[in-house]
Formats: C-alpha cells, sequence, structure tokens
C-alpha cells in the first residue's frame, strides 16, 4: 500500500512522503491502533509527523494494564556525543508502552543513586505498509553529560516497576568508558551491511573479543527495507526487524558506542521526506553536522589524535538517487570545512572518513559510486584523508595508495603508506552478516594471494554504468569479515601509526597495513 511503482519512478523521496501524508491520514492511523505513551512526551515517528513533539494521550487499555515489573528493557546500544571526552547517549527499546522510563548511572555498580529521566521517541508503522503489520515501536534515549574524561561508568536502564539497582535486577547493568584527555593507543572496528543473521551474530561476538572502545557501522544496519531503493512502494519493508537487530547487537553495543552512517537500506521512506525518521527514533548521534541538510548521519568526533567523519553518500549517490542532492551541496561544504579545522589541529594526527558507498571497488554487485569520486574524492586527496572505510559492496577489498584515480603507489599485504605524500587507501568492508556478492577477479589475500593487476569493473556515474578496467585492488577476500585498527600515537615529530588489519569470522586475519603520518 505504498506509492505505486510507476508512480514512485518518477517522484523524489519527499514526494512520495506527501503521497503517504495523504493516503494514511492521522485519523487512519488511530483507527488502525496507533499507540501513545500516557506518562511521557516524546519525539512521535509516524508518516506525516516527523519528530514533533507528541501530546500525551490516553493510552489504549491494554497497554494501560501492563505492570511495568513484566517488561524488561532490550536493544541498548551506546552512542558519543559532540564530545566523547564527557558525553555518552545511551538507547534502548521496550516492547510496550511504560511509565516513566529513566537511566541510573554511576562510577561503582553498587551505587546507582543518580536517576536520570529518559526521553521517549515512539516510531507507528501502519498495517499496509511492506510487511510490518500494524507495529509500534518504542525507543527510550538518556543524553549524558558533564561525564569525567577516561571514567568507566555502570548503568541500568528501566521504568516504573523495574528498576536496575534492585538486587535482583543487577544483572542487567551495563558498562561505558568516556574517551581519554589525552593520546594514548586505542583499538577500533569497522564494518557496514550487517543485517540479521548467524554470520552477524559471529562477528559481533569477534568485535567484542577485540576489546574496541568504538565501532563503526558504514550503512545498510538492519535491513528493516530489503530492496534498499528508498521508495514506499517497496512491499519487503519489515519494521520489526529492527527488533531483532537491536537485540542481535546489544551484546556489543550496550558497552561500546555503536557509530552509524546510512546507506541506501537505511531510507525507510514511509516515516519523514528524507527517509531517516525511523533512525531518527533509534538513534542519538553527534548532531555537529551541516545545520540546515538535515543528514543525521552526518558528524565528526574526535577520540585521542583521531578524528572520525561520518557521510551520507545518498545525497550523491547516481547509482540509488532517491536522496541525490538532498543537501545542495551543503554536505559537502560542512565536510571541507571539517577536514580543514582537523588539519589545523595541533592534537590530532589521523583522519578516518566511514561511509555507505564505495569510491573504490571492483564488486560485480554495485562496484564504485561516481558521485564519491566526483564530489569527495577531491577533498580526501586535498587534505590526504589517512583511511576511507566503506560498506555497500559485501565483501572485503582493499586498494593501494590512490591518487588521481590511480595507483600512486602499490601496497602489498604488511607494508606502510605514508598519505601526506602518496595518496589514500580505501577499504570496503561490507561482509558483516549479509549474503555475499561477487568478484570479476580471484580472492588474493594474507596467505592466499593472487594478485592481478589489472581487474574488469564499472562505475555508476550519471548516465548510467561505465565500464572500467583497474589496477588498484590488492586484496580481496569473499567471506564474512571486519575491520580492525589499532592506532599509536607518537610523540612530535615520529610517526604515529594506524596499524588496519582485516579479520575473517573464522578469527584469521586476511589483511594488514600500516598508515603513517609524523605527529604534530
Amino acid at each position: 500500500m505504498g506509492v505505486p511503482d510507476q508512480l514512485a519512478e518518477h517522484m523524489s523521496m519527499a514526494e512520495q512522503h506527501e503521497y503517504l501524508r495523504a493516503r494514511f491520514s492521522r485519523r487512519t492511523m488511530i483507527r488502525g491502533g496507533a499507540v501513545t505513551l500516557g506518562a511521557v512526551a516524546g519525539g512521535a515517528f509516524v508518516p506525516g509527523a516527523v519528530a514533533q513533539a507528541a501530546t500525551p494521550t490516553r493510552t489504549f487499555p491494554s497497554t494501560e494494564s501492563v505492570d511495568g515489573a513484566l517488561v524488561a528493557p532490550f536493544g541498548r546500544h551506546l552512542a558519543y556525543g559532540n564530545d566523547p571526552r564527557t558525553e555518552m547517549t545511551v538507547s534502548w527499546q521496550v516492547p510496550v508502552a511504560v511509565k516513566k522510563p529513566f537511566i541510573r548511572i554511576g562510577a561503582r555498580p553498587w551505587d546507582l543513586s543518580r536517576k536520570i529521566e529518559a526521553e521517549v521517541r515512539t516510531l507507528y508503522t501502519p498495517a499496509g505498509v511492506g510487511a510490518s503489520g500494524d507495529h509500534t515501536q518504542y525507543y527510550l534515549h538518556a543524553k549524558l553529560t558533564h561525564l569525567r574524561p577516561g571514567q568507566t561508568y555502570y548503568y541500568g536502564v528501566g521504568h516504573q516497576g523495574f528498576d536496575p539497582a534492585e538486587p535482583h535486577l543487577t544483572g542487567t547493568l551495563g558498562t561505558f568508558t568516556t574517551a581519554p584527555a589525552h593520546k594514548k593507543p586505542f583499538t577500533f572496528t569497522a564494518f557496514g551491511d550487517q543485517g540479521v543473521s548467524y554470520h552477524a551474530l559471529a562477528n559481533d561476538s569477534l568485535i567484542l573479543g577485540q576489546n574496541p572502545v568504538f565501532h563503526l557501522h558504514a550503512g545498510d544496519i538492519a535491513y528493516g527495507d530489503p530492496a534498499g531503493q528508498g521508495k514506499t512502494s517497496d512491499t519487503v519493508f519489515d519494521s520489526r526487524t529492527w527488533d531483532q537487530f537491536l537485540a542481535q547487537t546489544e551484546s556489543v553495543a550496550k558497552s561500546v558506542p555503536w557509530m552509524v552512517s546510512y546507506g541506501n537500506h537505511d531510507m525507510e521512506a514511509w516515516y519523514s521526506p528524507n527517509g531517516y525518521g525511523g533512525e531518527e527514533a533509534r538513534f542519538t548521534l553527534p548532531d555537529n553536522g551541516p545545520d540546515k541538510a538535515h543528514l543525521p548521519g552526518v558528524y565528526s568526533f574526535v577520540y585521542g589524535n583521531t578524528a572520525i567523519i561520518s557521510l551520507d553518500p545518498n545525497d550523491v549517490s547516481f547509482e540509488i538517487p532517491a536522496n541525490l542532492g538532498i543537501s545542495g551541496g551543503t554536505q559537502t561544504t560542512w565536510f571541507e570545512g571539517q577536514l580543514k579545522k582537523y588539519r589545523a589541529a595541533k592534537d590530532i594526527d589521523f583522519v578516518i572518513v566511514f561511509f555507505h558507498h564505495c569510491a573504490y571497488c571492483t564488486s560485480t554487485a554495485h562496484a564504485s559510486e561516481g558521485g564519491v569520486r566526483q564530489e569527495w574524492v577531491p577533498l580526501f586527496e586535498k587534505y590526504t584523508v589517512d583511511l576511507v572505510i566503506n560498506g555497500h559492496n559485501h565483501q572485503y577489498e582493499r586498494t593501494d595508495v590512490i591518487k588521481g584515480d590511480k595507483v600512486a603507489k602499490k601496497l602489498p599485504i604488511g607494508e606502510t603508506a605514508y598519505p601526506e605524500t602518496e595518496g589514500v587507501v580505501y577499504v570496503t568492508a561490507g561482509a558483516a552478516g549479509r549474503s555475499l556478492y561477487a568478484f570479476t577477479a580471484p580472492d588474493s589475500y594474507e596467505g592466499h594471494l593472487n594478485e592481478r593487476d589489472s581487474v574488469a569493473s564499472f562505475i555508476n556515474t550519471k548516465d548510467g554504468k561505465v565500464n572500467e578496467t583497474v589496477a588498484w585492488s590488492r586484496v580481496r577476500y569473499l567471506n564474512y569479515s571486519f575491520l580492525r585498527v589499532d592506532v599509536e600515537p607518537a610523540s612530535k615529530g615520529h610517526y604515529a601509526k594506524l596499524k588496519v588489519s582485516g579479520i575473517a569470522e573464522t578469527g584469521d586475519r586476511i589483511d594488514h597495513f600500516t598508515v603513517a603520518r609524523r605527529a604534530k
């Protein structure tokens, strides 16, 4: 019951959203069983009502009768605020409406006297939108500020009838650690395209074992919309997939900030004109992105000597144009401003950029995105970005050092790149859990070299796919995997290092290389 295909082909995402507003009126949704929180006002995310304040109303009798003691929170996930040293957001979910949700926090598990009210955001999906049925989801968020750098905190989430400070519920407590005030070695992990599967769960288990301080998810998060075209006519959409995903991810994300960027499968056209209303209900990310673009997946943060920038390539994608040009160029302007700022900062050595669509990849599915090459690759090279991490293509691929669309330096496994003088290295880490794609050339990875200096591929342009033969595809691995990055600071004048490793679902290392830059 979305926008018919013949109409959707000629409509932007915003126009499709307006179509649905007319079709699913507020009155229709209430008749269909919309549930609102009775005691707490929060953001209501429904077709035609994006991030508007919810007016407290009477809940349905079945909801009012639920005893909070019988409802357990699930799907806890963390995210940094604008300053990871002092800010953290704890988010979670409950299956039904609850009263007076809150978080408890303290420096010790037996001292959780500090109690903070949580924000509630409801997300309603009416019957007839995809395969979801009539479904309301309740997401809760507690933004913590004025924390101490480098401090480990204990926390528990609850509501009336469920208090994590009670002795029988202390097993539900979680922990997190804020970023340090000064440079120190640390590890982070990254991947894209996870979804819900055995392989996704296996990757999460391995990631937890790396002891990362944060994790980067480069788009295509849960696959509630498997079609991934940003159309309201996607009949396979199911919002309940997010319940499964957040439960699956909780093993890591309850203690490791899970920093997401948005891919094509994250444009859920039913909830807002830009398709991100659902994500805004589920995640609270740093809000330091471009002011007027309203792209919630665009932000930056600094951890130690490393700046991380998240971009939204849906804004520049020729391949999947549902949100093409949505920022009117403001995202790219903001991005260059961030690069200038971080390159001038005396305490920042490395700049790492992550986002979904690939600038350079030889997959037979999506390959390379011409919009990214056109808009952002010149900035990567101008400001000597140290590492670019992508998803979109469901495999592991790593390039040589690239500059001007050509190989500036071959980078065999185990070798070192110097971005200040050589160029940029790109890693596709899109094999986090969804079904795998294919290469035109044979796999070539650590312990199994089968190198090719000529690989057939293509690039998505505004005029369609254009074939290209490339020489920059150095490592290819067609199985489930993720990325581990060990950051090693150095004293001024010496080389700080990023030690980058591709890790297979088996635990085997499939690739490793180093990025080195003189410390400021």
